[in-house]
């Protein structure tokens, strides 16, 4: 998936670790990406600041259509070259996607995938219990720390990544249902977006 879609963390190294840091704002990224000007005019990526969290109360029939429509949201945005914004004709099948699959629009499915990505993120994956985002992070940290065989640039590149997510740390949970929900689909949404890290 392209540099812009990819989320903004990632653990070098430590795959099998979620975290809504680097999970947390996929879908955001896209859906401002329509609202930047052309590529040359761009501030670099990692410089954008994402749109603020619309949090709202999720439902099965929302999760459902995330699970649903994430093979063929895929399908598109692989395709898409890196660091490069979708034009208007990738935005337009995004959408087509999204409908099809029982959200008003893009904007719609990307504001669910986001509100799933900041509670999937708190979730722990040993246990697959809720603990909350600085928890999973400062595990992270110290799984990263410990591991003997990642190389000294990839564990400091890591940690500095892991430690400037503590220093600006995902939103609270306003709805707190949407925890029992997740888990709920806890390991369908691992696998389904949880590919985004790699």
């Amino acid at each position: 998936m392209p540099a812009l879609l990819r989320p903004a963390l990632t653990a070098l190294g430590v795959a099998c670790l979620v975290s809504a840091t680097s999970l947390f704002s996929s879908g955001a990224a896209l859906a401002q990406a329509k609202q930047q000007p052309a590529p040359a005019q761009q501030a670099a990526p990692q410089q954008q600041q994402a749109p603020a969290l619309k949090q709202i109360a999720l439902t099965d029939k929302q999760v459902e259509g995330v699970l649903a429509a994430q093979k063929d949201m895929d399908a598109i945005t692989e395709k898409l070259p890196e660091n490069t914004a979708p034009d208007a004709k990738v935005i337009a099948q995004l959408d087509g996607v999204a409908k099809k699959h029982g959200f008003a629009s893009y904007d719609d499915y990307n504001n669910v995938v986001d509100n799933i990505s900041l509670v999937l993120g708190g979730f722990d994956p040993a246990t697959k219990k809720y603990v909350g985002n600085e928890a999973v992070i400062k595990s992270q940290i110290a799984q990263v720390e410990a591991d003997k065989k990642m190389p000294a640039k990839d564990k400091k590149e890591a940690l500095d990544e892991l430690n400037q997510a503590l220093k600006t740390p995902a939103p609270a949970v306003e709805n707190k249902g949407n925890i029992d929900l997740i888990a709920k689909y806890y390991d369908k949404l691992v696998a389904a977006l949880g590919d985004d890290q790699n």
